[in-house]
């Protein structure tokens, strides 16, 4: 569990600077990992590593299906493969071979998706990926990670590079703080203890989620934190502590929350013998309009502020 530490506002990180980094890391370590993707050596911070690794780079160019398919046959090869590219692509365009190659087959494939949520911005609706944690938790067999900070992608895709079994990264591209968030896959961190209301936020909603924690504090509510990067499998035994020891819980992704963050985490709690009060913060089931990520995150209330008032109201309720 990482000690609460709050975010510094005046730094912030684009999380695919990280990704690569590690990447290239990790090839000169093992010469098994490769790159895939569709034309996206760019925006999938890949550069760095074509210049270094000319030969274990495999562009194929926009035909996302035939990416994760090449993917799937290198790792049932021996190789480690990190299938990359623009998450709203990868996940959208390649659902069944994600499915079928992937997923059902248990090859041991890294899929990056690049630039989620709102991240594209002005690009609008076509290019956001708010749907892809609904769309692959669907799936079985298949680990999803969504990581809060550079530090935190690191390790993620450490992990993912040795864990022999299927996996979605979703790699941030909106700028973030560090939250000195230390990840193991399956397990919800505890950023910042609290009694009386639980926020349980995944990738850039982290940082806010603890701004909010602290303003909420000023006003005397206690809001305990949690930062849940795996989306799956679920920390279902954090939520339950939640639940008994805090006695609301809400949620905050920047995902649509019909099949995300919030649907899941609404799973465990309603099934409970003793559910508790619970807010979802997201996009709800609409397509964001085409504007700057922040004023997107703004228009569906996904600011510190909001995530504030949704936790104290629930720590306020009547009974």
């Amino acid at each position: 569990m990482s000690a609460a530490v709050g975010p510094s506002p005046a730094e912030t990180y684009d999380c695919r600077v990280a990704f690569a980094d590690e990447l290239i890391t990790l090839a000169r370590e093992d010469e098994r990992i490769v790159a895939v993707c569709n034309d996206s050596v760019g925006s999938s911070n890949l550069v760095g590593f074509a210049e270094e690794f000319p030969d274990r780079l495999i562009n194929v160019g926009i035909a996302e299906q035939d990416m994760v398919g090449v993917g799937a046959g290198l790792a049932l090869s021996g190789y480690v493969p990190f299938v990359c590219a623009a998450a709203p692509f990868l996940t959208g365009r390649a659902l069944e071979q994600i499915k079928a190659d992937v997923a059902y087959s248990q090859s041991p494939v890294v899929l990056c998706g690049m630039s989620p949520g709102m991240a594209y911005g002005e690009l609008g609706p076509t290019h956001h990926s708010i749907e892809d944690l609904s769309w692959l938790r669907a799936i079985a067999g298949l680990g999803i990670v969504v990581p809060a900070d550079p530090a935190e992608t690191r390790s993620a895709v450490r992990w993912a590079a040795g864990a022999a079994t299927p996996v979605y990264l979703r790699i941030g591209r909106f700028k973030v703080p560090s939250v000195n968030a230390d990840f193991r896959f399956g397990e919800a961190a505890e950023l910042r203890a609290g009694a009386d209301v639980t926020v349980i936020a995944t990738g850039t909603m982290v940082s806010r989620a603890l701004q909010a924690a602290e303003e909420a504090a000023g006003g005397g509510v206690s809001v305990r934190v949690l930062n849940m990067s795996t989306i799956a499998p679920l920390d279902s035994d954090a939520i339950r502590r939640a639940m008994r020891e805090t006695g609301a819980i809400v949620t905050a992704e920047e995902a649509t929350t019909t099949g995300g963050l919030g649907a899941a985490v609404a799973a465990v709690v309603v099934t409970e013998p003793r559910p508790v009060p619970m807010r979802m913060l997201g996009i709800h089931r609409e397509f964001a309009p085409t504007g700057t990520t922040a004023y997107l995150l703004e228009h569906f209330g996904l600011t510190a502020g909001d995530i504030r008032a949704a936790a104290t109201g629930l720590a306020k309720r009547d009974g």
